[in-house]
């Protein structure tokens, strides 16, 4: 196993009792990035963040600085919004950065503000995250009472203001359109694109960026160092570093900066510094590389570098950074069963493919681990899939206008093609599948051992 020496870009202050607080903060390097950015053209900072490569850090993982560039020259107002709504399965690292270091995020707001010409950002955070609201809420009061917000910020002539904005706690609204129309005060549910792109039609229809937590907390350390000294860490296609979140049955469970791109799964799951291993040293049976919605990987994955490309090759994303570790312990069954369950309950209804589909999924997987499921439950359940996500393939077709309802069909097709076996045991009977399934990770098949003496 290899650990890389990266610095810690986003956690430093993680292991500081008092590293949310403003003097702390400041004590820190903190705002100090604000300052320089002041004295430069917005197109100045905008170029550094390009030239660091940065990634958008909540799933899609599109280029940051490239967001930036895409609302329309010359239409104002134009707003930032930041999508604290972390509502992934598995998924807690934001949560972390809004409860520990609060000002790192307001000050990678203010940056991203300045570049993109925003004077007012919108902070919206998941209604469950009580304490990240609470300490975003103390450190925009004391950034207020020092004028980092405001009006006039530090004497010069920029001026932003900051809402904080508690979500009421649906999945959905992590999507950045369903988050827009949320913000607006409607009910969450995504918009069609085209025409509502948030770079050109967003909040109150005008120009917005929805950016993560995480990618705007990278901001300051970008433009204190320079976005080539960023670009000089991670893979090619995977610059700086990243957060995952560990769960499951490791060890260690908990939230690692790792270096994006070189760092492997297995040093992430079994480094003595990260995961720790497979609790009680049990055999790995599978895990979630990117959150509930993505393809379940198994152990002949786990050498894979952390890194976008490679992952996508093999089938699976990275996506919001939740790694969810099953052991050899593991109910397959239950476990499709309680993510299906879960996006089945969180589907917003707009679409009819996903509001129905993700239902029968449910009541199939429930009638199967109930014991009492049919020898052509199986090929019903992967029928269903293919209608919610043609050719059950990644990254997925939809028939949906978000990825929610293929998002129910990950955690099927991964679970019934490699242990179709726990399936047919729960039924008492072979089940026969006829859907084809075209998923490389749904397909993967265990390394074959060579026998002794070879």
């Amino acid at each position: 196993m290899t650990v890389t020496d990266a610095p810690r870009i986003i956690t430093s202050r993680f292991d500081v009792a008092d590293g949310f607080t403003i003097d702390r903060y400041e004590a820190t390097g903190g705002y100090t990035a604000l300052r320089r950015v002041l004295s430069m053209r917005p197109d100045e900072v905008a170029a550094e963040v390009k030239a660091a490569s940065l990634l958008g850090r909540g799933g899609a993982g599109f280029p940051a600085g490239v967001k930036w560039g895409f609302c329309p020259p010359g239409v104002w107002p134009r707003y930032l919004v930041v999508n604290g709504d972390e509502s992934e399965p598995g998924t807690y690292k934001d949560r972390l950065l809004m409860e520990k270091d609060p000002h790192q995020l307001i000050e990678g707001v203010l940056i991203a503000c300045y570049a993109i010409g925003c004077a007012q950002a919108f902070l919206y955070v998941r209604g469950e995250m009580a304490l990240a609201q609470e300490r975003i809420a103390q450190a925009l009061n004391e950034a207020y009472a020092r004028g980092y917000v405001g009006r006039g910020i530090l004497g010069s002539d920029f001026s932003v203001d900051v809402v904080l904005h508690w979500g009421a706690g649906a999945y959905i609204v992590g999507e950045e359109t369903a988050l827009i129309e949320s913000l607006e005060g409607n009910r969450g549910m995504p918009r069609l694109k085209p025409p509502f792109f948030p770079a050109a039609k967003g909040l109150y229809l005008q120009p917005t960026v929805v950016n993560n937590v995480e990618t705007l907390a990278n901001l300051p350390w970008i433009v204190g160092h320079g976005g080539a000294a960023f670009a000089a860490l991670g893979a090619e296609t995977s610059r700086g570093t990243r957060l995952f979140a560990v769960s499951g049955h490791v060890k260690r469970p908990g939230v690692y900066e790792v270096e994006f791109g070189v760092t492997t799964f297995r040093d992430l799951l079994y480094s003595p510094l990260y995961g720790g291993g497979i609790r009680g040293g049990r055999a790995l049976k599978a895990f979630i590389p990117g959150g509930a919605s993505a393809p379940w990987f198994f152990e002949e994955h786990v050498d894979l570098p952390l890194e976008a490309g490679a992952v996508g090759k093999a089938g699976s994303m990275l996506g919001s950074g939740a790694v969810v570790v099953m052991d050899e312990t593991t109910d397959v069954v239950k476990a499709a069963l309680r993510l299906v369950r879960f996006f089945a309950r969180e589907s917003c209804g707009k679409c009819t493919p996903c509001r129905e589909g993700t239902g029968w999924l449910e009541k199939i997987l429930q009638r199967i681990d109930s014991g009492l499921g049919r020898p052509s439950d199986l090929d019903l359940l992967l029928d269903i899939c293919d209608n919610i996500s043609p050719s059950i393939t990644w990254p997925p077709k939809q028939t949906t206008i978000c990825p929610l309802g293929p998002s129910a069909v990950s955690p099927i097709a991964s679970a019934v093609l490699r242990f179709r076996d726990e399936f047919e045991a729960r039924i008492g009977a072979p089940a026969p599948v006829t859907v084809a399934v075209h998923g490389v990770a749904y397909n993967s098949k265990p390394p074959v051992e060579e026998p002794v003496g070879a």
